[in-house]
């Protein structure tokens, strides 16, 4: 499927038969008092309580004697620990232990006869506890009210050594969160104790607000208060100098009640009616390294028909409401919209009815994100129980009790992508498989292969120029930030086709204000995306518009004869040096291709002048980076354009079975045909951007070109501009060909399209009376310029002397 979950934890094998060894061990002892046949009818109360921020797993079960009893499991030694067991039959709302694990906070209430409850009962009491387990020792009551209490505590950010005191959030169903300060001391030798019980200091959080998510990674807390009817996105931020900063207020633009009361990220809300969770709304928040922030909302359902759901991508200063069709009426929504972070994308899908991944960092066209509606297999392999998405990709299921990484299904991809028809899906799957690569040498190969059977059967865009584009932007993406304002994602600007099945408003939103003035890492660049967004900046991406008019200024200064510093041209051609050496010191295998074995002017000043023109453009607004690093930015970006465009070649010569001596002319082959248009095509893709070709480009389509087009093509060809004379094809050309009747007059149409000064050096190679004609004819007028040109000098100095005369005699 598209999503592949790879399951790093299973609360059935992982746990559970741990559990059952150590009980048949205590039956075998004689220890046991319930019989064996309790077991597996009291290890169905099994199930996950908490991920910690270093991922380890708190769960509890209850013992054959109704008690309940706290496990974790070490993600790291993948080994179990029993942390405590409460002698009394009671229902766990939540848990957090701490980093050392000498703390463990829970609350609990008490549990109905069945074994299990799944809401308080009237009169009942939540007890919060803090619990000291290591040893073993005294229990705290933090808490004793009616609602319920869900604890969690802070991480450090380094774990290398104990933080001088610990801070446990206290989330209340009275919307209030409290931080607690616990100070702890060690006795005799390694006993860790509470410094004073009697009294721990504490402090508000939050307060008033309706719903909140923890981000455990990054251990922020977000949290939305309303204001006049208004709903207050808020984001506080904990730092390892036990202080905690509100960071930003957004508005946004939903509905929520008053009454209303969710938490996100808390543990196991086993509260809640996993059942219906198609009559509450959807609310989380993602964001990822790279400084994006995106709120994913989606109401309760009003409609069976139809569903409704917003993203809000404040990192881009605009929301996208999507309206998706549900298709069959018949079949009933029982579960609810899952949202899940993929990093660059986010993962929106209705179990059975459609899978939709949004583009992150891209959102502006909807083609760069992949649609699929419930006729899809992909959308029919995905999970049908309800998934929780935890900090990064981690993926909890619950009700299994399993925990994923939820990554992108790089295979499977490459595979829609061969079968999909739609010019959507293929541009949508081409970005998300060049954003999830780990080996691109031999996923370029796979999308080159794609690329050369089906060159034709894409009419919105031109394949071969998107690749080239999103494959050299996701070269270099990871490296630096900002870098996605600065170079081209996609060849395309605009869509304007629909994609089946879907709908959408894009709407401006207010931005977040940010209520600190100092920022590090993620913050800074959030910060940055946003002041990007306020400024309203022209389009900084970069194009090859200056490039473009610099180089035909070259070129018809060459003709003319005129010529810039030589300090100037060599430059330029240094830059282009330096590109083909650092694209050949990658790749290392001989090529099969004749390129770069000529000198090739014209494409060695391209390159020259675009690493000129690309270096200062980010040199420009790439602020705080060394010029050595972004010098080597530009190096590796364009050798990546050339190198793309080297492997389209290679895999075309190798799948066609063609060889070097090609360049011999002889009748073509069908390969060559194929080639020639696969050439041609590559032309076209490069012409439109003005990009620069592999030095000897031109000369190897200019000959595959004679072989293949009969002479009045060719000309045509020529005479449009497609086919270049370069020097050494003429060259080859005029030395291979004998003097037959068709070859006199392809080659006497090819000398008379030529510049006069490689026209004259090309007739000298052709032994033949029309070369001889033509190079005498050229010789007779350029005696007559060089006589009219010294008669014009002769008349001049006759009428100084005559001046002079005229003067002498007045």
């Amino acid at each position: 499927m598209a999503l592949r979950l790879v399951c790093d934890f299973d609360l059935r094998k992982d746990v559970l038969p741990g559990l059952r060894a150590r009980r048949a061990a205590s039956l075998a002892s004689g220890a046991g008092g319930r019989g064996p046949g309790i077991l597996e009818d009291n290890y169905e109360s099994l199930r996950i309580l908490n991920v910690e921020r270093n991922g380890n797993i708190i769960y509890t079960y209850k013992d054959d004697k109704g008690n309940v009893a706290f496990g974790l499991y070490d993600c790291r030694t993948r080994q179990n620990e029993h942390l405590y067991t409460f002698e009394k039959d009671l229902h766990v709302i939540s848990c957090s232990i701490n980093s050392e694990r000498t703390l463990l906070a829970a609350s609990l209430v008490h549990s109905a006869k069945e074994g299990r409850k799944n809401e308080l009962q009237p009169g009942s009491k939540c007890l919060t506890l803090l619990v000291e387990i290591h040893p073993v020792n005294n229990v705290k009551v933090l808490k004793a009210v009616d609602s319920s209490i869900w604890v969690q505590f802070l991480y450090p950010q380094v774990e290398s050594h104990p933080p001088p005191e610990n801070h446990l959030l206290l989330i209340s169903e009275e919307k209030y969160i409290e931080k607690f300060h616990i100070h702890v001391i060690q006795e005799d030798g390694n006993k860790v104790v509470l410094r004073d019980s009697g009294h721990l200091p504490r402090e508000r959080v939050a307060e008033d607000f309706v719903w909140a998510q923890w981000d455990m990674s990054e251990q922020r807390l977000y949290y939305i208060v309303l204001k006049k009817s208004r709903s207050i996105l808020k984001c506080i931020q904990f730092s390892a100098n036990e202080k905690f900063n509100l960071m930003f207020e957004a508005p946004l633009d939903i509905t929520l009640s008053a009454s209303g009361f969710e938490l996100v990220n808390f543990g196991c809300d086993d509260l809640q009616d996993q059942g219906n969770l198609s009559k509450h709304l959807t609310l989380c928040v993602f964001t990822n390294h790279t400084g994006s922030l995106c709120v994913c909302y989606s109401p309760k359902f009003d409609s069976w028909e139809k569903i409704t759901y917003s993203v809000f991508y404040f990192h881009k200063g605009h929301s996208k409401t999507f309206t998706a069709a549900l298709g069959s009426v018949d079949s009933l929504v029982t579960k609810g919209l899952t949202f899940l972070n993929l990093d660059y994308y986010v993962a929106v899908y209705l179990p059975g009815h459609f899978f939709h991944l949004l583009n992150i960092q891209h959102p502006d066209l909807i083609c760069h994100s992949l649609f699929l509606t419930g006729n899809n297999e992909v959308v029919d392999m995905l999970p049908h129980s309800p998934l929780q998405s935890l900090s990064g990709s981690l993926v909890l299921d619950w009700c299994s009790g399993k925990l994923y990484r939820a990554l992108l299904n790089q295979s499977y991809l490459l595979q829609f992508l061969w079968n999909t028809q739609l010019d959507c899906e293929k541009m949508a799957v081409l970005h998300c498989v060049l954003s999830c690569s780990r080996d691109p040498r031999f996923l370029e190969a796979k999308i080159i292969q794609w690329i050369s059977e089906n060159i034709s059967t894409c009419h919105s865009f031109d394949l071969i120029q998107e690749f080239i584009i999103a494959s050299s932007y996701w070269s270099i993406y990871p490296e630096t930030s900002n870098i996605d304002k600065l170079l081209p994602y996609s060849s395309v600007l605009t869509w304007n086709t629909e994609i089946p099945g879907i709908t959408l408003v894009t709407e401006e939103i207010t931005l977040p204000f940010m209520k600190v003035h100092s920022f590090k890492g993620y913050w800074e660049k959030l910060n940055s995306n946003l002041e990007y967004v306020k400024c309203s900046k022209p389009c900084l991406l970069y194009n090859n518009s200056m490039v473009k008019r610099e180089w035909h200024s070259l070129i018809s200064e060459e003709k003319t004869g005129r010529r810039r510093s030589m300090v100037y041209v060599r430059n330029i051609f240094d830059n282009a040096m330096k590109v083909i050496s650092n694209l050949e010191a990658r790749n290392l295998e001989p090529r099969l291709t004749p390129l770069f074995q000529e000198e090739d002017y014209h494409q060695r000043l391209l390159i020259g002048l675009m690493v000129s023109e690309l270096r200062e453009h980010l040199l420009r607004h790439l602020q705080g980076i060394e010029k050595k690093k972004i010098e080597q930015m530009v190096l590796d970006y364009i050798s990546k354009l050339l190198d793309l465009i080297c492997q389209i070649l290679e895999t075309s010569w190798r799948t066609h079975h063609l060889h070097p001596w090609v360049l011999h002319f002889r009748r073509a082959s069908a390969a060559e045909f194929t080639v020639f248009h696969i050439m041609t095509r590559i032309l076209e893709a490069t012409m439109s951007l003005f990009l620069p070709l592999p030095p000897g480009f031109h000369t190897l389509h200019t000959i595959l070109g004679v072989h293949c087009l009969p002479l009045h093509n060719l000309l045509h060809y020529i005479d449009s501009g497609v086919l270049l004379l370069t020097e050494t094809a003429v060259i080859r050309l005029m030395k291979d060909l004998d003097n037959s009747e068709n070859n006199e007059k392809l080659k006497f149409s090819i000398i008379v399209r030529l510049p006069p000064h490689i026209g004259q050096k090309i007739c000298r190679l052709w032994d033949h009376p029309m070369s001889s004609n033509i190079i005498s004819r050229n010789h007779v007028k350029q005696l007559l310029l060089n006589y009219k040109k010294q008669l014009c000098m002769l008349l001049k100095d006759m009428t100084t002397w005559m001046q002079n005369l005229w003067r002498k005699q007045l």
